[in-house]
């Protein structure tokens, strides 16, 4: 940058080999160290007014840095020696690492100099078994210490030649991977234009927000440009975004830096400290492995199985919201799956129907499925909650019920809900088997609200069952303590209105 005043690198540099550092940028008189900054012997990346900074042509000095860009900009213009742009940057270190496991280039270098590209007959090129990955000595990639794979007698020149030991280490692949899962086993090209005028463009892309500079916008860059070469038909590759909040947890971090594992952390009088006896910072963060503050899935499994897991992360909270991780909580979910478990192996279990539990189950269907599509997975695991809740008092439970609710438990739980559909009698797999449609009569509300008024003016509100006659509902409010303390006269008229209303009139 050639501004050591203003740039940490520069700044380095400068002082490493004693060359003069002018300070361009004066950060304001609150600012600690000024006087060093001012002096050229402390380096300054804030914002700030400029200083020793302007000449004959272009004034600068005083002005915000932010103003001063666009004066200079301008001044730029004006002498036609440069023009205001924006730039986009696409990082090519994603094609030169030095790692094992990217993919190889397939590309052959010559001792004259020359290179020569491996033909399509010549692929895939798959790189060598290691059994040590750690980089070379010299700093080259795991892949240069294999000579055999390295050195290469090239048939079609006739040439000894090295193969490239850097790699596209998952970028190159995965930045369009999604065009490859529609012509998966496609072995003469990447995809065919049938497959993917059938499947593109994709309908949701879940991923966490930490994915939207990397992975989203480079997947963008490289679907543009297969776009203007004509080999996709769509300009942009995904419909509709959805990003999954953060699970965080926490974590205890040393006042010097670096964090503690939770196991070793001692709690005592009102604080956290590390074996050594450090009080530790004590933070709420995104789980991570440089945190410490991760849990392993495994220990999770072990313990309460793999979908008491699987519910809970998704029982956790609404989707797109951040979701503080308390391992305690699985044992919910554990106890909820048993409960489920321990209904379709009841006695109760019977080939009959009644009314009460298809109610409760074509109404769990309709909710669950709502919910599930607008990928509101917490609430639907709350509906079937509740719906344990109201069926397992019943006094028997039809199997076409239970079918049906252990087709909504599937997405959450596929292992329990596969099996306890086998012990139902199923021989086909859940995966395959369709969703009878929801039959609307068993949706219909059997409770309604009855506003009850005095004279006009309200007394109570009653929830009671549909279809209540003027004479049961006047018989019913005339014991409600609520409603038989206003009705001190004898009734005049009554205005009735079916399911809605019972205004009573006093003389």
């Amino acid at each position: 940058m050639g501004v050591p005043s203003g740039d940490e690198r520069d700044f380095a540099f400068a002082t490493t080999f004693a060359l003069p550092i002018v300070a361009t940028c004066d950060p304001g008189a609150d600012t600690e160290g000024r006087e060093e900054i001012l002096q050229g012997q402390k380096c300054w990346v804030g914002e700030g007014i400029v200083i020793n900074s302007s000449h004959a042509d272009l004034h600068l000095n005083g002005l915000s840095q932010a103003a001063a860009t666009e004066t200079t900009i301008d001044w730029l213009e004006k002498q036609a020696k440069g023009k205001r742009t924006v730039s986009y940057k696409l990082r090519d270190w994603l094609f030169s690492r030095q790692r094992y496991w990217g993919e190889p280039i397939p590309i052959l270098h010559f001792a004259d100099g020359s290179m020569r590209a491996l033909e399509l007959d010549e692929l895939p090129l798959t790189p060598p078994h290691l059994e040590d990955f750690k980089p070379h000595s010299s700093g080259q990639s795991p892949l240069a210490k294999e000579k055999n794979w390295v050195e290469y007698n090239d048939p079609k020149t006739g040439k000894k030649g090295l193969r490239e030991t850097n790699t596209m280490p998952q970028w190159a692949g995965s930045c369009w991977y999604y065009l490859r899962f529609c012509d998966p086993h496609n072995t003469k090209e990447a995809w065919s234009r049938e497959a993917e005028n059938y499947w593109m463009p994709v309908d949701l892309y879940v991923g966490g927000i930490e994915h939207a500079v990397l992975h989203l916008l480079y997947s963008r860059f490289w679907h543009k440009v297969l776009f203007d070469c004509g080999l996709v038909h769509t300009s942009e590759p995904f419909l509709t975004l959805r990003n999954q909040g953060l699970v965080i947890a926490p974590s205890f971090k040393l006042p010097q830096g670096g964090y503690i594992n939770p196991f070793d952390v001692v709690e005592k009088e009102g604080g956290h400290f590390a074996p050594q006896g450090e009080k530790l910072i004590v933070q709420t963060e995104k789980m991570s492995k440089s945190k410490l503050n991760g849990v392993s899935p495994d220990e999770i499994i072990e313990e309460f199985g793999a979908d008491s897991l699987r519910l809970y992360e998704m029982f956790m909270g609404p989707f797109e919201r951040e979701k503080v991780w308390n391992t305690d909580a699985v044992s919910g979910c554990r106890r909820f799956l048993n409960r489920f478990f321990d209904m379709v192996h009841s006695d109760k279990v019977t080939d009959e129907t009644n009314i009460e539990a298809l109610k409760l189950t074509h109404r769990l269907v309709e909710r669950v499925t709502k919910e599930t599509e607008a990928l509101q997975f917490n609430t639907a695991i709350s509906q079937m909650m509740e719906f344990i809740n109201a069926f397992i008092p019943l006094n028997s439970y039809p199997k076409e019920c239970l079918k049906r609710a252990i087709q909504m438990l599937y997405p959450f739980a596929p292992h329990i809900a596969e099996e306890l559909w086998e012990v139902l009698g199923e021989s086909q797999l859940l995966t395959f088997a369709s969703i009878p449609p929801v039959d609307p009569q068993y949706l219909v509300d059997e409770i309604s609200t009855y506003v009850v008024q005095i004279n006009g003016k309200l007394r109570g509100r009653f929830s009671l069952p549909k279809d209540q006659t003027e004479e049961e509902l006047l018989s019913f409010v005339r014991k409600q303590p609520e409603v038989e303390k206003y009705l001190t006269g004898e009734i005049g008229k009554t205005v009735f209105v079916p399911n809605k209303l019972l205004n009573i009139v006093l003389k």
